[in-house]
Formats: C-alpha cells, sequence, structure tokens
C-alpha cells in the first residue's frame, strides 16, 4: 500500500469512491515545509501546495492501493506532479504538488 496526503477534493468521500469506488478512511496529518495556494483549471479554482520552508499543510493521509494511485493520478491531470515529500515527524509520502 501506498500512503497519499490529501489536502482537497480527494479528501471527499463522494470523490473517493466515484475514483476508486469505497471511502478511504484517512488519519490527519501536516504536510511539512509546503504551502497551500490555488489553482485555476478551467474556469474553477482549486487547491495546489508548493514548496515552502517552514510551513505546513494540514490534511489526510489515506492508504491506497498502486492501481488506486493511477485512477487518482489520472483525476489531478498534468497541472499536479505527484512527488513524495515528508510529514512532519518524518514520514514519507506521496503528494500532488505544482
Amino acid at each position: 500500500m501506498e500512503k497519499l496526503f490529501v489536502y482537497g477534493t480527494l479528501q471527499d468521500p463522494d470523490i473517493q469512491k466515484s475514483l476508486v469506488g469505497r471511502i478511504i478512511f484517512g488519519i490527519p496529518a501536516r504536510l511539512a515545509n509546503y504551502e497551500k495556494t490555488t489553482i485555476n483549471l478551467g474556469g474553477r479554482v482549486y487547491p495546489i501546495v508548493r514548496p515552502a520552508e517552514n510551513q505546513a499543510v494540514n490534511g489526510m493521509v489515506l492508504e491506497v492501493s498502486e492501481q488506486e494511485l493511477a485512477r487518482f493520478d489520472r483525476y489531478e491531470t498534468n497541472a499536479y506532479r505527484r512527488v513524495q515529500a515528508q510529514l512532519e515527524g518524518g514520514v514519507t509520502v506521496w503528494v500532488y504538488s505544482e
């Protein structure tokens, strides 16, 4: 299983269920050295994170399979890059960033 830090629409149980067929109960977490901002896609505004020293973003960690992660990749489109980052406490996770 992969650990994915989510901070926006992927926290929504309805979105999770539509993408992977199940609701994933996440664990609250803070992403270290990132800040949350927004991105405009097709006239709609969505959250996105970017590296920022001494900042942190609140969200959740989901445990997902590689197949589920691939579905989330398609949902996030090429507007986001999936990168590895660390939570406060040092756990390594995937996160969708700019």
